[in-house]
């Protein structure tokens, strides 16, 4: 069900900023940015860390190393 908000001029400018295409309604640019907002899993979170962890030890390797090593 459709309903009515209110904001403010410069929201609705922040709002005008982000459409990909002069057509695209509110409600559209909105459903964007929350699903940009989505919270990471936390399988996700765990490997994130671990990856900093290993980079900020010296335990990474570069992007041309991993191919190498999966054959690409």
């Amino acid at each position: 069900m459709p309903t009515t908000i209110q904001i403010s001029n410069e929201v609705k400018h922040e709002l005008d900023k982000k459409k990909i295409f002069a057509r695209e309604t509110y409600n559209e640019v909105i459903e964007k940015m929350l699903e940009d907002e989505v919270e990471l899993n936390e399988e996700t979170k765990r490997e994130i860390e671990e990856a900093i962890k290993r980079y900020k030890t010296g335990k990474h390797i570069t992007h041309e190393q991993a191919k190498k090593e999966l054959g690409l």
